[in-house]
C-alpha cells in the first residue's frame, strides 16, 4: 500500500449547506509565509502574500478555515457577524444543575 492517505468519500464529509451557517468562529490572527494570495470572504477582496491577516475557523474544524483582512474581521465582530465559542454559549441555555435534576426526579415519584 502506498503512502499516500486515504480521503473519506464525499459522503462522509460534513457539507455545508447554503442557509446553513456555522454557530461560533475561533479567531487566530496569522501572517502567511509562503507566497499565495487568498480571496477575502467577507470582502471578497485580494489577500496579498506575506501580509498580515486573521485566520477563521468555523466551530473551531481547521477544514473549513478562511483567511481574511484583519480589519474586515474586526467590523465583522463588531456588526455580530462573527460570535467566538465563548459568546454564543452564553446565549445558549444552561442545563439544569445537578440538585435541580435531583429535585425533579423525586418529585416525579
Amino acid at each position: 500500500m502506498s503512502g499516500r492517505r486515504r480521503r473519506r468519500p464525499h459522503s462522509a464529509r460534513r457539507r455545508e449547506r447554503p442557509g446553513e451557517r456555522p454557530r461560533w468562529w475561533t479567531l487566530r490572527r496569522a501572517q502567511n509565509r509562503k507566497p499565495a494570495t487568498y480571496r477575502c470572504p467577507l470582502c471578497g477582496g485580494l489577500l496579498p502574500a506575506l501580509s498580515e491577516h486573521a485566520l477563521l475557523l468555523p466551530e473551531g474544524k481547521s477544514t473549513g478555515r478562511r483567511h481574511a483582512h484583519s480589519s474586515c474581521v474586526e467590523a465583522a465582530r463588531r456588526a455580530g457577524r462573527l460570535p467566538t465559542r465563548d459568546e454564543w454559549r452564553r446565549t445558549q441555555p444552561r442545563p439544569p444543575s445537578p440538585w435541580r435534576r435531583l429535585l425533579a426526579r423525586l418529585r416525579a415519584r
